[in-house]
């Protein structure tokens, strides 16, 4: 069982296998931006089974993979097969933003993926490009219709609260995710990269009340192994997630570490620590000095952020280890 040093077991890795993205979403990525991992530094399908295998062997059980857009990355079917057969690995996920769901979603869910994430910020096409700074609203819906057809459950719908952005919009998208059976996360921002500080973080707090009352949630669990504190309806049909990391912080009950596409890895999304796995693997290192590199970055996992205090710290942007 691998634990960090503050007793919290690890058993959850974010798993990022490209930092290419087909949109620009204002709190992720600047528009412009041009500073991509180069290729040659992606680890290779072979380098990603190695280390998910070791996590796994040291008792890691959820997988993730995660942005840029994962659906860009080649054969991520192919990836998703040979991780969801390795032993000890019993939930493999995925995060997306749904706009190559409809010609791969049945490819994934053929390849182990039971779960999907999607990134869904507007339901309002204007509102959506001006987010994403991509016309890309129904290429979304369309995805989201694939996976649900082909199966995929829990659909979770990811929706980052930017005050005057589309904190308008709440109500509408819980009334959508109920009509179609989807969960719904709401989620505030967080000050990882400039992008982050500036996209108007509203705390969710108020809103939280305001849906348990307006929809008659009690508070409730679903499966997965996020921060999320959920509502549920009382006939259990709907799902209502809130991710606080300012507000209401979670690090207490933190069970991730995130690995970059460069090899990378990160015991905290809101720490600049890191452990350099793609220099270890390439280097030749044994299984055993494998094993020693992922305890050792686990152990550097602070007992907390510091986004509250210290909220220029993280300097990368977040599509760079992903959400």
């Amino acid at each position: 069982m691998l634990r960090d040093n503050h007793g919290r077991r690890i058993d959850y890795l974010r798993l990022s296998v490209t930092d290419r993205c087909d949109m620009r979403c204002a709190y992720c990525m600047p528009e412009g931006f041009k500073g991509y991992e180069e290729a040659a530094h992606w680890l290779s399908f072979d380098e990603i089974e190695r280390v998910v295998a070791a996590f796994a062997r040291l008792g890691v059980q959820r997988v993730r993979l995660t942005w840029g857009e994962p659906l860009l990355r080649r054969d991520l079917a192919g990836l998703a097969r040979r991780l969801s057969a390795l032993p000890g690995i019993s939930d493999l996920s995925l995060s997306t933003n749904a706009t190559q769901l409809t010609r791969q979603a049945e490819a994934l869910r053929g390849a182990g993926i039971a779960r999907l994430n999607v990134s869904l910020d507007s339901l309002d096409r204007d509102r959506f490009a001006a987010i994403t700074k991509r016309d890309a609203l129904p290429a979304v819906l369309n995805g989201l219709a694939a996976a649900k057809a082909a199966g995929f459950s829990p659909i979770k719908i990811n929706t980052v609260v930017m005050a005057g952005v589309n904190d308008q919009e709440i109500d509408a998208m819980a009334d959508f995710c109920i009509e179609r059976g989807f969960v719904l996360r709401l989620i505030e921002t967080m000050p990882v990269g400039s992008t982050g500080r500036s996209a108007g973080f509203m705390a969710l707090g108020p809103i939280q009340e305001r849906l348990r009352e307006r929809l008659g949630l009690v508070h409730g669990l679903i499966p997965g192994g996020g921060p999320a504190r959920y509502l549920i309806s009382p006939d259990g049909r709907f799902s209502l997630g809130f991710i606080t990391p300012l507000s209401q912080h979670f690090c207490e009950t933190c069970n991730r570490v995130r690995m970059g596409v460069d090899g990378m890895l990160y015991p905290c999304l809101g720490d600049n620590g890191r452990v350099d796995l793609r220099s270890l693997l390439r280097g030749g290192c044994s299984e055993r000095e494998l094993e020693t590199a992922l305890v050792k970055g686990v152990r550097l996992k602070p007992l907390r952020h510091d986004f509250l205090e210290v909220p220029e710290k993280i300097v990368r942007f977040m599509s760079s280890t992903g959400g």
